[in-house]
């Protein structure tokens, strides 16, 4: 089932640093691009195409600075804030305060600096471009310009289940296209030097439960508002969860005309529908729209269907089908833009491994944590005697991952230290296995974890998964016509849950207590509550199954198979068998992300938000603060 697009174009970017390529690079860009900023040079800076009110703008003498996505700055704004900016190292101080989800770029006296978000939500890219760097929020835009082929080694990494390690788990997909770590800014120099520097640190994990959810709720209720837009009709997820409910209740008190999507899950004792119907009643301006599971079309609908790909194989495609039809009703009702939970369970609920570090902080707390998780987990006693020998340093953590990764991820119980240890499935061939430890082992030479505490690092590897997966939410939806927006991943909601003490936070009594204090007062006490997590399992076997046919052909014509990834008989037993996968879905689903995203870049080898849309493109003068 096909989603009603309309003229939705994604937006998109290339920078520019103020210096002339050789090629004249951005000059051929610019014959596919809508959107045109230059630097005060008047050469070009940003390129590419971006809806209007995406894009804010100042500019005074020689600097300029420009905000690019979700954010609370108006041009007004920004130019009070770039007169506090004499070089590109007063740029963070002057954005103090501004919250949402964006880019941001700066552009002072040959100087650039140009940054995504702390976590991953807006991702960077860069590529030498014609003897210059150049950077942009699309790896695949930087591929085209250097006719990039794909690295065998990453695409072999996204089999990895249940998720892959820092720094991998950040690289993009192409050779001679490297990301820019989160938190990190690209700077370069009039003369072309290069460099990343931090903008962002983790804050100290020291406040009391009531401190921290204050900081919560406050950064909630500002994400949430910011989307809220006098006359637009917002759509809203309602899955009966305290994530998606919690954004509901402030999308309303911020006073959204909302409509709500609600999915009846076609499993035995679900609770979901039961809190979902609890919420509208007390949520005021809302239009409810419940969808059986039985009305939608099953999980995995679509797979044959050829698309733009993504930026990344991603588990979306699972519920791809179910998400246009319901987005479809969604826009039939005037939506123009969706909230979703999404992120919620990575930024409320801290990784057990933070009990390693409790241990030499505070041991009788720790007990007594250790004990309530053991009861929880049935962890054995000799699990939980690990978290007393320590987590031992990453690179040995790393180098130790790629020696066992065709051991199940889950042949260990208690804490993970440095998070999950990735384990490819077994129809990875040995090729994969050895491109995969390879660069584990050349990780482990150079890298540094995310912090010194392994529960800090693994909390900070959770949030940008979020991350990531929201940007790719947020691009699938685009081109289905409906954009979702994921605010627990805004930078400032994620910086307040690190706030948290991770024992107060995530202890094994309650369930998500960080945003039950959030919410404490604004969403029903009922909800706040619950201490159950519905799933969709049974929707999941009984979509493979209705499509075990087409599934077997995805085996026989495998394009893993084909790059000596995957082994074709293990992959097609997995794939028309799923109730014999001893690993789960996430290997499987992981699986399938990257065979169909192979299979839609084949299709599209050119990226399809390079061509123009039907307006003619916009320079925007150099001599102006606002646009």
């Amino acid at each position: 089932m096909g989603c009603a697009v309309g003229d939705m174009v994604a937006s998109w970017f290339v920078a520019f640093p103020d210096r002339e390529t050789r090629q004249g690079c951005a000059g051929r860009l610019r014959e596919s691009t809508v959107d045109v900023v230059c630097h005060p040079s008047g050469r070009p800076w940003l390129v590419g195409s971006w809806p209007s009110e995406r894009m804010v703008l100042a500019s005074e003498g020689g600097r300029m600075l420009a905000v690019v996505g979700t954010s609370s700055t108006t041009p007004a704004d920004l130019t009070a804030r770039l007169k506090r900016v004499r070089t590109v190292a007063d740029v963070e101080s002057a954005l103090n305060g501004v919250h949402g989800g964006f880019h941001v770029a700066a552009s002072v006296d040959g100087h650039m600096y140009v940054r995504g978000s702390a976590f991953g939500a807006r991702r960077l890219y860069r590529a030498e471009v014609g003897g210059v760097t150049v950077c942009a929020d699309r790896a695949r835009t930087l591929a085209h310009l250097t006719d990039a082929g794909l690295d065998p080694a990453r695409v072999a990494a996204r089999l990895a289940a249940p998720c892959l390690p820092h720094p991998l788990a950040d690289a993009g997909m192409w050779t001679g296209v490297e990301s820019v770590e989160p938190g990190h800014a690209l700077r370069v120099a009039p003369d072309g030097r290069t460099c990343t520097t931090a903008w962002w640190r983790p804050p100290p994990a020291d406040l009391p439960m009531a401190d921290a959810a204050g900081l919560l709720r406050a950064a909630l209720r500002a994400a949430v508002a910011l989307r809220v837009r006098p006359g637009r009709v917002l759509a809203a997820d309602l899955s009966g969860g305290m994530d998606s409910t919690s954004l509901c209740f402030l999308a309303a008190e911020a006073g959204a005309h909302l409509v709500t999507s609600t999915q009846h899950w076609n499993r035995p004792g679900n609770q979901d529908h039961h809190y979902a119907r609890c919420a509208a009643d007390h949520l005021p301006h809302v239009e409810p729209l419940v969808f059986a599971s039985a009305d939608l079309p099953a999980c995995f609908t679509g797979l044959d269907e050829r698309r733009e790909p993504l930026e990344e194989p991603s588990g979306l495609l699972r519920d791809r089908a179910r998400h246009c039809h319901t987005a479809d009703a969604l826009r039939a009702r005037g939506a123009e833009l969706r909230l979703s939970g999404h992120g919620g369970d990575h930024a409320l609920v801290p990784p057990d491994a933070y009990l390693h570090g409790l241990w030499r902080r505070s041991p009788l707390t720790a007990l007594r944590v250790t004990n309530g998780f053991k009861a929880r987990g049935r962890w054995s006693l000799p699990a939980a005697a690990r978290i007393l020998l320590g987590a031992g340093s990453y690179s040995a953590w790393l180098t130790g991952a790629a020696a066992r990764l065709r051991e199940g991820a889950g042949t260990h119980q208690g804490p993970a230290p440095w998070g999950p240890r990735p384990a490819l499935p077994p129809w990875a061939s040995d090729h994969a296995v050895d491109l995969v430890a390879t660069a584990l082992r050349r990780a482990a030479e150079h890298s540094e974890p995310l912090d010194p505490d392994p529960g800090r690092h693994a909390w900070l590897l959770q949030m940008r998964e979020a991350g990531r997966g929201a940007a790719l939410l947020h691009e699938a939806s685009t081109a289905h016509g409906l954009p979702t927006d994921s605010p627990f991943c805004d930078d400032a909601v994620l910086t307040a849950c690190l706030t948290a003490r991770p024992h107060e936070a995530g202890h094994p009594w309650a369930y998500k207590p960080l945003l039950a204090a959030a919410m404490d007062g604004l969403v029903p006490a009922h909800i706040l509550r619950r201490t159950t997590k519905d799933h969709c399992g049974p929707d999941w076997y009984l979509g493979l199954r209705t499509h075990r046919r087409h599934l077997a052909g995805i085996a026989d014509t495998s394009h893993l198979v084909t790059a000596g990834l995957a082994d074709r008989e293990l992959l097609r037993r997995a794939l028309i068998s799923p109730d014999l996968n001893i690993g789960g879905a996430p290997e499987l689903e992981n699986t399938l992300a990257a065979e169909v995203w192979l299979r839609d870049l084949a299709a599209h080898p050119d990226p399809a938000h390079l061509v123009p849309r039907r307006h003619p493109h916009q320079e925007y003068p150099v001599d102006t603060a606002t646009h």
